[in-house]
């Protein structure tokens, strides 16, 4: 195995001086409110809930994940504070979920929060768990579910009820495309949960505790007047021996946990794309430097080729186009041993910069070459001369070819994404295959104060036209809170905890979430597209 010749880069990077000082502590800042919010998801329904949990002879949820996955091996959590400060909503969705390994295999692992409302879902926990579907069919990975739950959140059936079932539809699509479905009942699993095992390619439902029938013993009376308890009606023993539903009957929470690895063990489960063999080799810059390099404030720039210096293997980058487009860095690197694609923000993103964004992505697929993008950008250049050069025209290539990429893209938000410019950086939107934030990211249609400030032209505007005198006082105070609730609205927290992203990683483990990443995405053929709608010229 050898080393791609690529150049290696080199740091400029003072980490003794006043602004590295500064942004380290203000990232440290941001992860410490980040972990406290982590740390009350991990509670679950809290010490009352988990207590009564314990006492009845279960295992908690995120114990069940970790009993699962291979000894030692990581896990890549999806949506972990999803639902965070979200009215209505508790930490987490009441849904754990993420990529880990399983007897070998990376698997899509979701798992039924149940000390939080009996694992009851809620409008969002019905968005994670779509995700949570999105990842495993996007990525080709085998889907395994751990389930107690309650069923919907009834007060909130209206929010639920037809758009749930996607969920059931995707189950059977994913069994169509060879994509294994492993179903592991740990209690409760009424109504349209009943549908889960049953439409998972595998069942496994543990004796004495999973109950999983259409309508429990009280709705059954009201509807036809017999009488029945949990455990005739839906227990896994019935299911087991006498409706078929259940493919295997575990004994006990570890049994099931056994079974499941064993089913995942006897797939013989093979990877779309491997990679050439190549040596991984650590980055010749120190990864801990990371925290230090972005700013708090999303206004102050800072060069995302110190930030690849500490991600990509041996540090080592083949810059494309290093003296055009300066506002895009673009090049090839290796990442784990992956060869890999690299838009990253230095600036607004103007005319000349799209249309080497464009170009490269065309390369990237040309060649079958997975994409990350580290986005850092205010949006798109405006104003007379940049509309007179065509900055929508070259703008709209780069989204074209954003859209129409199909080789496997991951996104860091590293900084600002504003406007169009978290369009063209693949944002949400554009189905990049995770997207994981820095805990100083911002996120909206434009800053508070720029916003605020095109509410003040147009209020201007519109007492002019009118011939009325403007009150200084009033508008004043409507810019001060318009101002305040974008602020509050484009946080990193404010978007995570409503799914905008994947999660958010602490800077210092960009290198790992890529690599973990890209190992998932592969389990999928990577495959370039050449075809690409109609560019403007």
């Amino acid at each position: 195995m050898s080393v791609q010749p690529y150049p290696v880069l080199r740091s400029r990077l003072d980490t003794r001086s006043p602004p590295y000082t500064e942004n380290r502590a203000g990232n440290q800042a941001a992860l410490d409110e980040i972990a406290k919010a982590l740390s009350r998801v991990n509670e679950g329904g809290g010490e009352k809930y988990r207590a009564r949990h314990l006492s009845r002879g279960r295992i908690l949820p995120r114990q069940r994940i970790e009993l699962l996955l291979d000894r030692d091996s990581p896990f890549l959590e999806i949506g972990a504070l999803a639902g965070t400060g979200v009215p209505g909503e508790p930490p987490g969705c009441s849904v754990v979920g993420g990529v880990g390994v399983v007897s070998g295999v990376e698997c899509l692992v979701s798992a039924s929060e149940a000390t939080v409302k009996g694992g009851a879902i809620t409008p969002l926990s019905m968005q994670k768990s779509a995700r949570l579907a999105e990842v495993a069919d996007q990525n080709g990975l085998v889907g395994i579910s751990l389930i107690e739950s309650a069923g919907a959140d009834l007060p909130n059936q209206d929010r639920i009820f037809v758009p749930g079932g996607a969920g059931f539809r995707d189950l059977t699509r994913r069994s169509a495309a060879r994509l294994p479905s492993i179903c592991l009942v740990f209690g409760s699993s009424t109504a349209g949960g009943a549908y889960i095992p049953g439409m998972s390619d595998y069942a496994v439902m543990v004796k004495q505790q999973a109950q999983v029938y259409l309508a429990g013993p009280p709705l059954v009376k009201m509807a036809t007047g017999e009488e029945i308890d949990d455990e005739s009606l839906g227990g896994a023993e019935m299911h087991a021996s006498v409706s078929g539903v259940a493919d295997y009957l575990a004994e006990d929470e570890l049994d099931a946990l056994r079974l499941g690895r064993e089913i995942v063990a006897h797939l013989e489960w093979r990877k779309g794309y491997t990679p050439s063999p190549r040596e991984v080799i650590e980055p010749a810059h120190d990864t801990d430097e990371l925290l230090g390099i972005a700013s708090a404030d999303p206004k102050v720039p800072f060069d995302p080729r110190e930030v690849l210096a500490r991600v990509v293997d041996a540090s080592r980058f083949s810059e494309f186009k290093p003296r055009y487009g300066s506002t895009l860095v673009t090049g090839w690197a290796h990442l784990h041993g992956f060869p890999v694609g690299v838009l990253a923000n230095h600036g607004v993103l103007d005319s000349d910069a799209a249309n080497k964004g464009a170009q490269f992505i065309q390369l990237c697929n040309q060649r079958s070459v997975p994409l990350i993008f580290l986005q850092n950008t205010t949006g798109f250049m405006v104003g007379g001369r940049a509309e007179r050069e065509g900055i929508i025209k070259h703008g709209a290539k780069l989204i074209n070819a954003v859209s129409n990429s199909s080789v496997p893209a991951v996104t860091i938000m590293t900084g600002a994404s504003y406007g169009a410019g978290n369009y063209a950086m693949s944002g949400r939107a554009y189905q990049p295959r995770f997207l994981f934030t820095w805990p100083n990211h911002r996120i909206a249609v434009m800053g508070g104060k720029q916003l605020a400030g095109v509410l003040d032209i147009i209020k201007r505007g519109a007492a002019k036209k009118k011939g009325v005198e403007v009150n200084e006082e009033q508008l004043a105070g409507t810019k001060m809170l318009m101002e305040h609730a974008i602020e509050q609205q484009s946080t990193a927290l404010y978007a995570t905890a409503r799914l905008w992203d994947d999660g958010i990683i602490d800077p210092r483990d960009t290198r790992t979430v890529l690599g973990m990443a890209l190992s998932a995405a592969t389990n999928a053929p990577v495959e370039g597209t050449m075809r690409y709608g109609i560019f403007r010229h």
